[in-house]
């Protein structure tokens, strides 16, 4: 059984994915991105997720990986995602999703894999 915060890196990577299979779906392209609310809006749902549950990860984990991800900026994207939408800067969060997610992504597969 996983630990709680391996849990949640658990859930954070399947948010990452969710985010890759959007792109997929509506293309990977800022110029498609931010002419579609949709596209807009389910990556910023998952962002949403992914903030939330870093949120709830122990402060010894974030501490110990802090070096790897920047937990502080993924909450504070996540902030700006639930309390302020209409102020997204839209090629903020494009960067995040097609940079940011992937490295995130990866950072999870690897804690996972060395934790089984």
């Amino acid at each position: 059984m996983l630990s709680p915060d391996l849990q949640r890196i658990e859930h954070i990577r399947d948010y990452c994915l969710q985010v890759g299979k959007t792109i997929l779906r509506y293309g990977d392209s800022f110029d498609i991105f931010k002419a579609d609310m949709d596209f807009q809006q389910s990556v910023a749902f998952s962002v949403l997720q992914i903030g939330e549950l870093c949120n709830g990860l122990s402060e010894e984990y974030r501490k110990l990986t802090g070096e790897d991800v920047e937990w502080n900026a993924i909450r504070g994207l996540r902030n700006i995602v639930a309390h302020a939408y209409g102020s997204i800067k839209l090629d903020i969060l494009w960067d995040t999703v097609a940079t940011d997610i992937p490295t995130l992504k990866e950072f999870c597969e690897t804690q996972l894999s060395e934790n089984e």
